[in-house]
């Protein structure tokens, strides 16, 4: 009898044990679950910032892509219909087709030299932008297109091209490396030609200038100016509220 007491002693005490041994490795699989899940859910916030600003990238790339796209149209459209830019025309009507201009649209014997280092203006403002236009993508020619335009500017100071001269300029400049002047002329472009097809681009170039130099804050504020000051440039504002939401 004393036997089995003490072996049913003995099983119970063990028992027991097991009882408080298993509910500790049960305290422990829980918190590491819960480490786990804290781990996981900081991982998923980091991929949804990085999924933000790449759709902001792709945003971007999407909107020069069309830019092109639509410069490429006009310009088939032009050929297809051998027509180009009234004589006269308005400052606005303009700036808004003079960046699809091409080489249909020839500048008189004076400027027809084709290099750019040796061109001289004519004294006909369109076909003169048009002929520097020409080498407007050409990399090796950059510093050239840029003395060129100079050369436009000072030869024709009261030209309806002027806000895309600028812009232009804006975009050579930011290609070489060079940002304070690509603001410059980016500023100009607003400040000189707010009604502009080429001033809320303008705008917000000169905000992702402030940004690469790391002014987030006065940044924010030209991205917000975007939005305030030109509601009827849709992609520019989704650009600049994307760039918004990331700051």
């Amino acid at each position: 009898m004393y036997k089995k007491i003490l072996t049913l002693s003995l099983f119970l005490l063990f028992a027991g044990y097991g009882c408080v041994a298993g509910g500790s490795d049960v305290d422990r699989t829980i918190q590491a679950q819960g480490q786990m899940i804290i781990q996981n859910q900081q991982k998923i916030s980091d991929l949804q910032s990085d999924l933000d600003i790449l759709r902001g990238q792709l945003e971007e790339t999407k909107y020069q892509l069309n830019q092109t796209i639509e410069r490429q149209k006009m310009i088939l459209q032009q050929m297809t219909n051998g027509t180009g830019f009234s004589t006269t025309p308005s400052a606005e009507t303009q700036e808004e087709s003079s960046d699809s201009t091409s080489s249909t649209d020839t500048a008189p014997s004076s400027s027809s030299s084709s290099s750019l280092s040796e061109w001289s203006t004519s004294g006909d403002d369109k076909a003169d932008y048009n002929f520097v236009m020409q080498y407007i993508n050409d990399d090796k020619q950059v510093d050239d297109v840029i003395a060129a335009f100079n050369k436009y500017l000072k030869a024709y100071p009261k030209t309806n091209y002027r806000a895309n001269v600028n812009y232009w300029l804006g975009q050579l400049y930011y290609k070489k490396g060079n940002k304070d002047d690509a603001s410059s002329y980016y500023a100009t472009v607003v400040k000189n030609f707010p009604s502009s097809p080429k001033a809320a681009d303008s705008l917000y170039k000169v905000g992702l200038i402030l940004l690469d130099k790391g002014d987030k804050k006065n940044a924010k504020t030209v991205f917000q100016q975007v939005v305030n000051k030109y509601p009827k440039d849709k992609k520019t504002v989704e650009l600049a509220n994307k760039k918004i939401a990331s700051l």
